[in-house]
């Protein structure tokens, strides 16, 4: 049976973390101006290693909130170049001036300054970028040892379930921040509360992994999260393009419902078993790579799951997972009113998305064609809706209707397309991508005259039933395809500038 693995018990008496968000500039007044248009922040990390001109006057001057003044050398991941003397003087200056905090790293070896204050205002950072060190326990309690008034620790998550390594050090009298860096960690920002976290840090990608401060309010409602969250996910390799966190968090807002959902970036699914287990995940969509191993390993699956032998659904019972297949229903949906029986069907792909595409279009009578670039592969599904694999890549003339069901032209690969442009011959083109909206094969096909379907009303449909599933509750196509369109387009935006 999945589940398996060892609880590790979630502290549920945490405190509230604070937010700090950090800004940086390439001169202290840019650095000034985005330091004042900073909203809804505790504190705002001041980072003078990315100006041209580091001035602790200049970068204090005005400041209507509590500031942490941050000079981080390049030997500890930052962009200072200058003397050890003069980082520490900006250091010195900024305390004289009056910032609440300064951050000095645990290695810089600064401890006149450390000892001037007693310790307080001090935030005593380490930052590993490799992974997870092996004397993380003994690091800690050294720095804590030291008294500092904040200790800071930073590491890398390389998989999921690293976050777990923070865990331990959450019992402390020590306000201490707790952070694990990388796509892989980026749940460790959103639920620092659940690490024991006093603080979190939102900002541009100053780190990796760090969010805009904005998505962390506005789409997993940092605020809003407390002992009692129930915890849902997508999970997933690669998952930070996925826009399925935009969709169910605004439908747990708009039915006022105590939850928040995260990219899980997992590096296996034993990964993912690991880190559900120890944060008592509840529910999670399932996607590429691991649809058809998430099938295998469950403890228990619907009967399209079972039949296509994928699902892209899980849900908690007790300690068993509970799967089914949301795939094949959001899929036919947007093709209501298209004549699917007898039409020449051609499905891209082989994985756990064209399994349950294979499956509707056989349903609907439809002459089903998988082309892969593995046969054997191609073949396997194609068997599942009794159709044929056919030559890869896709051959002109030889469908109506094309379907991608690879990750081909997701962002941000945003050239890279499945097919040659002169092979648009049939007449529908349905790209199963969502992020971007219009990928380079839909916009082909439309310069050919084909008529075109994007992946993102699939996308919304599937994740309606994946939402009442999980629920009980039935939300808003309308409050999900909006929420997907605001974070596409936002992504849209950043992609261009």
């Amino acid at each position: 049976m999945v589940g398996e693995a060892l609880f590790i018990c979630v502290p549920t008496l945490m405190p509230l973390p604070k937010l700090c968000v950090t800004v940086t500039g390439s001169t202290v007044a840019e650095l000034r101006n985005r330091r004042d248009r900073v909203v809804d922040a505790d504190l705002v990390e001041l980072r003078l290693d990315t100006v041209s001109d580091p001035c602790a006057a200049a970068a204090l001057a005005g400041r209507r909130r509590p500031v942490i003044v941050t000079c981080r050398p390049r030997w500890e991941g930052g962009q200072f170049a200058g003397s050890e003397e003069a980082r520490r003087q900006i250091l010195v200056d900024a305390l004289s001036l009056g910032a609440e905090f300064v951050d000095i790293e645990w290695r810089a070896g600064f401890d006149d300054v450390l000892q001037r204050t007693g310790g307080r205002r001090i935030v005593l950072s380490s930052h590993d970028f490799d992974g997870i060190p092996a004397d993380l326990a003994a690091r800690v309690h050294a720095m804590r040892a030291t008294g500092a008034e904040v200790v800071k620790v930073a590491v890398t998550a390389k998989r999921l379930s690293d976050n777990l390594a923070l865990l331990p050090l959450a019992k402390s009298e020590v306000p201490t921040a707790l952070i694990a860096m990388g796509d892989a960690g980026l749940v460790s920002r959103v639920l620092a509360g659940r690490l024991g976290s006093c603080w979190t840090y939102a900002g541009s990608a100053v780190a990796p992994g760090q969010v805009p401060a904005e998505r962390l309010h506005n789409e997993y409602g940092f605020r809003q999260i407390g002992p009692r969250t129930a915890l849902y996910g997508v999970v997933g390799r690669p998952v930070t393009h996925s826009i399925s966190p935009a969709l169910h968090n605004a439908a747990f807002r708009a039915n006022h419902l105590d939850a928040v959902y995260l990219p899980f970036a997992a590096a296996t699914l034993d990964d993912f078993w690991t880190f559900a287990d120890a944060f008592d995940v509840r529910g999670a969509s399932v996607t590429a790579p691991f649809k058809v191993e998430a099938f295998e390993r469950a403890d228990e699956s619907d009967a399209v799951s079972r039949r296509i032998r994928a699902l892209n659904t899980l849900k908690r019972d007790g300690r068993r997972w509970i799967g089914c297949n949301t795939d094949v229903a959001g899929f036919l949906r947007p093709l209501d009113g298209v004549t699917l029986h007898g039409t020449r069907a051609t499905i891209l792909g082989a994985g756990g998305a064209a399994r349950a595409v294979a499956l509707a279009l056989a349903s609907a009578g439809a002459l089903v064609t998988v082309c892969a670039r593995r046969p054997g592969e191609a073949a396997a599904v194609a068997g599942l809706a009794g159709g044929t694999a056919g030559a890869w890549p896709v051959q002109p003339g030889t469908w109506d209707l094309l379907i991608n069901a690879t990750p081909a032209g997701t962002f941000p690969d945003l050239d890279d397309t499945p097919v040659a442009p002169g092979a648009f011959t049939g007449r529908l083109v349905y790209d199963l991508v969502y992020n971007p909206a219009e990928t380079r094969l839909l916009r082909d096909a439309a310069a050919a005259g084909l008529a075109t379907l994007g992946g993102l009303e699939m996308l919304v449909a599937q994740a309606q039933q994946q939402f009442e599933w999980w629920t009980g509750v039935r939300s808003s196509g309308r409050v999900m395809r909006d929420a997907a369109l605001a974070t596409l387009t936002t992504t849209a935006d950043g992609a261009r500038s």
